[in-house]
């Protein structure tokens, strides 16, 4: 979502300050500019900072006992898509059994639905796909990064799963491209698609429905925006501070605060901040600027199908009062409040985020069959 990635634009502003004001300190102090040993403690500690930091952020969070991992399966198969992108497409679960389509959001890849690809396979077969540029899928030739051009590959991913009907679970933007999806193809409703999972999404600009929501749409035009498109160009520097930014720790920080509660384990705030650094700031910002554009709300009473509309309570980035709007105008819609949790409910409470997926799937299943 665009306020993960602009705290995340802000923690990389830090990196600058700490790291090139602990190697000034040190430099002034060589030369005897800065007499006492205080100045020495002080650019010291600044550089430990600048490379360490996020050992004692870590170390201060509880130990899971499941602890995320980026677990891929054996069972692939590569989508090439008309614009030169290449999908990775990933199954786990039995093929006889009844098939969940996961669409994970802007920012990290399929390897963050861990625990619901370990909780769910035991009933269902589920499927999960890397969005082009993210991940092990390859972006597109003509950087077309669009929420339609996303729904048109998740409409091919479906070809994958056979003739039976399926259930398409979205989080974050996932969830934004199963609304541009019904909107591109409504025929596959009642059809191929037998349900939907909007999960921490939002119906129009994300700005409007994030904290801050007041202030962060009018800096869109005269700041936002030039400041998204600086970063295309800066790319390459910014996928250094972003390492930078994690290894001071603020990365960690950000990342707690857009998306958990501060009841999420060591692990999990570590691979979702880990997660979220490994693709290029310019294939990011491209997906950032495309949700700009954004707006589903006449899509929602148009969609004919079963709809679980999921939120974490204490989320900041898509607030709740986006997803109870959903679940009103969406005619057979139902809201689950996932508490306490952020935007990253699906794994701080992952137990009960399998709950409620698995009890919903298998309603809506048997309706259609």
């Amino acid at each position: 979502m665009p306020l993960d990635f602009l705290l995340r634009l802000l923690s990389n502003l830090l990196v600058i300050p700490i790291l090139g004001g602990g190697a000034y300190i040190l430099y002034q102090w060589y030369e005897g500019e800065l007499v006492s040993d205080r100045w020495l403690f002080l650019g010291v500690g600044l550089l430990l900072w600048s490379f360490l930091g996020f050992l004692p952020i870590l170390l201060l969070r509880r130990p899971g006992q499941d602890e995320p991992k980026p677990h891929r399966s054996s069972r692939v198969h590569r989508l090439t898509r008309p614009d030169g992108s290449e999908i990775q497409v990933e199954f786990y679960g039995s093929d006889l059994a009844p098939t969940l389509i996961l669409t994970h959001g802007w920012g990290p890849d399929s390897t963050a639905w861990y625990y619901a690809k370990k909780q769910l396979t035991d009933q269902f077969r589920v499927i999960v796909w890397d969005l082009p540029g993210l991940g092990k899928s390859k972006k597109p030739n003509n950087r077309d990064y669009s929420l339609e051009k996303y729904a048109r590959d998740l409409e091919a991913v479906i070809t994958l799963a056979g003739d039976q009907p399926v259930v398409l679970v979205g989080h974050s933007m996932g969830a934004m491209i199963l609304l541009t999806f019904c909107r591109l193809f409504p025929e596959h409703l009642g059809q191929r698609v037998a349900g939907l999972i909007l999960v921490d999404g939002t119906y129009t600009n994300p700005l409007k429905t994030a904290i801050l929501s007041k202030l962060l749409p009018t800096l869109q035009k005269p700041l936002l925006e030039p400041l998204l498109h600086l970063a295309i160009v800066l790319s390459p520097l910014l996928w250094f501070a972003s390492w930078l930014s994690y290894l001071n720790g603020s990365t960690l920080l950000t990342t707690e605060i857009s998306g958990f509660t501060g009841r999420e384990t060591r692990g999990q705030l570590n691979f979702s901040s880990l997660v979220g650094i490994k693709a290029s700031p310019g294939v990011l910002v491209q997906g950032v600027l495309a949700m700009f554009k954004f707006d589903e709300t006449a899509t929602l009473p148009k969609i004919s199908v079963p709809t679980l509309v999921v939120v974490g309570k204490s989320d900041i980035a898509t607030r709740p009062f986006a997803s109870e709007r959903m679940s009103q105008e969406v005619p057979q819609a139902e809201l689950s409040i996932l508490s306490p949790g952020g935007h990253m409910a699906l794994m701080e409470r992952n137990q009960q985020f399998a709950e409620v997926v698995r009890t919903f799937s298998h309603s809506c299943l048997s309706l259609r069959r």
